[in-house]
């Protein structure tokens, strides 16, 4: 008897085994007709494409409804939808124009139905609805382009510059984006007047009309820190890993390779605030890590938030704050953390971390500083130098 439940068992297993390697077997007959047409197709055009709802047929043969469209000249489409639904949405347009869709009815075995012609005319595309709407101008160091995208279009934002005067356009910066609102920057350019260009680009290569303006960049200067000095608020971070960490030391000059560091104690989130002593409009600014324990690992700064004000609450509530800007401290090799290459230690201790504004903030006499975490720290943060750019506000 336990000889048959063995020979039962590997039966059973084999047979397992073999309807996993075969997988499911469907009949599919090539000899049957393709189905019958859908019905009744009514258009709803949208912005760069549109919707279609039909009646489906009583046909056992039908196995799924598709359209097929030319967006571009030679390049189609296809959208596709099971027996089981009664729309198609189409996209990919990067124009208004009317365009002939071909509705078919499908088979199992692929056979076709004859198509049913339907006239599609979709609204204006985000590629063009955009950039209509988009600005471009100059900014600190560069050029700057605002957008509006509603509906949440895919697009890639093109700048490109007259690198010789006379005609000959590079890419400086592609910026790809699908959300609703976006402020993108291309700096590293000399404050004198040169040629500047934008367009923007779908998905399926629809590009908008390209426009060309004459920009000069705005002159940036390094923030003389002279001035500055440390405004301690009630909540403010105050305690430190020694009484030599201060804040000053954040901007004494990096030959001195003096660090700010908060207590080991401490708990995140934590803040300091700085005066500048003078209102500044920030273009930018740079982070510069202790080089030897706080790397990108320990309590080396990680992701943080900036905020402004120039008349902050004595009591040290955040009301009369604005955010700035919300930022994570890029590591160039990615690597995990435990492990760094020396371009990675060279960007964050020599050359600076850069971060940049997505949009231009106001001018700020004050600024403060939120830590949210570190790289394996608890509570301390320790920070090497602060240095900041822009323009100083009469």
């Amino acid at each position: 008897m336990k000889n048959i439940y063995v020979i039962s068992a590997i039966l059973i297993a084999f047979l397992g085994y073999g309807c996993a390697k075969e997988g499911r077997l469907d009949f599919v007959d090539e000899n049957s007709p393709a189905p019958m047409q859908v019905s009744d197709v009514k258009v709803e055009a949208t912005p760069g494409g549109g919707i279609l709802t039909y009646k489906l047929p009583s046909d056992v043969n039908l196995a799924y409804v598709k359209a097929v469209y030319e967006i571009q000249k030679g390049v189609f489409r296809e959208a596709k939808s099971s027996k089981y639904t009664d729309t198609l949405r189409l996209v990919g347009f990067g124009d208004e124009m009317v365009h002939t869709v071909k509705v078919y009815s499908v088979a199992a075995n692929e056979k076709e139905s004859e198509p049913i012609l339907v006239e599609v005319q979709p609204k204006t595309p985000p590629v063009k609805s955009v950039f209509e709407s988009s600005v471009f101008k100059e900014t600190f160091g560069g050029v700057n382009v605002q957008i509006a995208n509603p509906v949440k279009a895919d697009l890639a934002i093109v700048i490109l510059k007259d690198s010789t005067g006379n005609g000959n356009w590079v890419t400086v910066r592609t910026f790809y984006t699908a959300a609703t609102t976006g402020d993108f920057a291309a700096r590293g350019f000399d404050a004198t007047p040169q040629k500047f260009a934008m367009y923007i680009r779908d998905r399926w290569n629809n590009k908008s009309d390209t426009i060309i303006k004459e920009l000069t960049p705005k002159p940036e200067i390094e923030i003389p820190s002279d001035t500055y000095k440390k405004l301690v608020l009630p909540t403010d971070q105050v305690a430190l890993a020694d009484p030599g960490f201060n804040i000053e030391n954040l901007w004494n000059g990096l030959p001195d390779r003096r660090i700010y560091a908060s207590s080991n104690a401490s708990s995140l989130p934590q803040w300091i605030t700085i005066d500048f002593g003078k209102k500044v409009l920030m273009s930018r600014f740079k982070q510069y890590m202790e080089p030897n324990d706080h790397c990108y690992t320990a309590s080396g700064l990680k992701d943080f938030e900036l905020y402004g004000s120039n008349s902050p609450n004595p009591d040290g509530s955040w009301g009369s704050w604005t955010l700035l800007g919300k930022f994570t401290t890029l590591k160039p090799s990615n690597l995990p953390l435990g492990q760094k290459t020396n371009e990675d230690i060279n960007y964050a201790t020599n050359l600076g971390a850069d971060f940049y504004f997505e949009k231009q903030p106001e001018a700020v006499r004050y600024i403060r500083l939120k830590a949210i975490e570190t790289y394996s720290s608890p509570g301390q943060v320790v920070i090497m130098e602060l240095k900041f750019f822009g323009q100083i506000v009469p």
